[in-house]
Formats: C-alpha cells, sequence, structure tokens
C-alpha cells in the first residue's frame, strides 16, 4: 500500500489481549495505531478518518460499506461482568436510567432490553461526561468498560447485559469487531489477523502486564470476555443488527 492503514482501537482493558500482539509483529510496519473510547472511533471510521477499526457493532448500519478483517472480536457467552446496568434498588423499582455516552453499542443493547425483554417504563437519559454519582435510589446507570469493573464494588445491583442478552435470546453478544470501511490488500488483513489472535493465547502475559486490583483479570479475560468471533457470536451479531433495523 502506499500509504499505512490507519487503525484505532479502545484502550479498555477488554482489548488487552487484542493489542498484545500487535507489538513487534511485522503488520505494524503497514499500518498506524490510536487509541480512544468506542463511541469515539466510531465515528472516526464513519467519517473516514481510519480505515479500520475496533467499534461496536451498533455503527455498522451507519457505514456505506464495511467489512469484518478480524476472527477476533470482544464479545460474551454469558456474564461479560464489564458492560452492567447499575443500581440500588431491584430491576422493577428503577424509575430513570442514565446511559453511558461512551459505546453506542451498549446503549442500543440496553434500550432493547428495557423494551423487550425486561418491559420497563423508565426515563432514559443521556450523558457526556462522569455520571456514575447519579446512582443512588431510583436513578440506576449503564456503565462501560473499566469504569463499570469498579462500579461492581459500589451498587448492590447488578444487571449484566450480556446475560441477559443470552437469557432473551439464546445466542452470546458481540460488542465490538475489527471492521474496515473499505476493503483493504489481503495481505495486510492476513497479518493484521494474525497479530491480534497472539494475546488471546497468551493471557497469563497480558494479565502480567496490566496489574489491576478491582477486579480478577484471569477471570475477566477467559470466562466473561470471549474473543473468538464463531459462527454463533456471528449470529447473535445478526440478530442484534435486525433489532437495530426495526427500530430505524
Amino acid at each position: 500500500m502506499e500509504r499505512k492503514v490507519k487503525v484505532a482501537a479502545v484502550s479498555y482493558l477488554n482489548t488487552k489481549p487484542l493489542l498484545y500482539g500487535f507489538r513487534n509483529h511485522p503488520v505494524m510496519e503497514m499500518m498506524e495505531l490510536s487509541m480512544d473510547y468506542p463511541a469515539k472511533i466510531a465515528q472516526q471510521l464513519i467519517d473516514g478518518e481510519v480505515d479500520v477499526a475496533l467499534v461496536p457493532v451498533a455503527i455498522i448500519p451507519k457505514l456505506k460499506e464495511y467489512h469484518i478483517i478480524a476472527d477476533y472480536c470482544i464479545g460474551a457467552e454469558g456474564p461479560v461482568a464489564s458492560v452492567c446496568l447499575y443500581s440500588d434498588v431491584p430491576l422493577n423499582d428503577i424509575k430513570r436510567i442514565y446511559l453511558d455516552y461512551q459505546s453506542r453499542t451498549s446503549v442500543a443493547l440496553l434500550k432493547l432490553l428495557v423494551r423487550e425483554y425486561w418491559k420497563l417504563d423508565v426515563e432514559l437519559v443521556p450523558t457526556t461526561g462522569d455520571y456514575q454519582d447519579k446512582i443512588k435510589g431510583t436513578d440506576a446507570g449503564l456503565v462501560i468498560g473499566d469504569r463499570a469493573l469498579a462500579q461492581r464494588k459500589v451498587s448492590p445491583f447488578i444487571y449484566d447485559l450480556a446475560e441477559n442478552w443470552m437469557r432473551f435470546t439464546s445466542l452470546p453478544f458481540v460488542f465490538a469487531a475489527w471492521i474496515s470501511n473499505k476493503s483493504l490488500p489481503a495481505a495486510f488483513v492476513k497479518e493484521f489477523n494474525e497479530a491480534t489472535g497472539i494475546g488471546t493465547q497468551n493471557i497469563p502475559a497480558v494479565v502480567a502486564e496490566n496489574p489491576y486490583d478491582l477486579y480478577d483479570l484471569t477471570t475477566y479475560y477467559i470466562h466473561n470476555i470471549s474473543y473468538p468471533l464463531t459462527p454463533a457470536k456471528r449470529q447473535g451479531m445478526q440478530k442484534f443488527l435486525g433489532y437495530l433495523q426495526e427500530d430505524k
């Protein structure tokens, strides 16, 4: 390629295994890597500012063209631990839910569960900055990523979105995938796919590099997050995208 492929990824703990293998890998000579939060890099992919990004799958309908270019994702086949609705009160007593500004997929999933599965009559409140201090009384909050792992120590009621999606659909869930907004050279895609899978085979090394005392990362990487983009996960992703199409 004449220029390097612009790649954007999320700097959360859950992406560390997917990024681990890039260091010292030949693919780095073909790409430029930048980091931000999910909704931000999603917009960069939509706007064409980057070529590839690890993005929330809810943005797929907004892309003119898309290609899933890796066999690895941020997915879950049960409780994911880091995408949850947190509350001081049981589900049916919640009156208002603050929505995490950092992820479109998680917000879309929460809205779907509120409407179709839990059937709650609640006020949904968008946020633009920190809002965790508002999670009290009958006001709940959707929190994702590293902040969600911290919130587990605070809130007595935790409703895991991936776990509830599984109960609702009997399918696993894909939060984010490596998506490009254009066709890329086969040589790059092959090297990229290989690099992004290395960390998933070296979880102890990834854990050792990321000291974290709020949650056991071995449990998180092996039992909560499920990285392979399996046929069942693709099926779950298509079902979720189907719900998004219905909402249009």
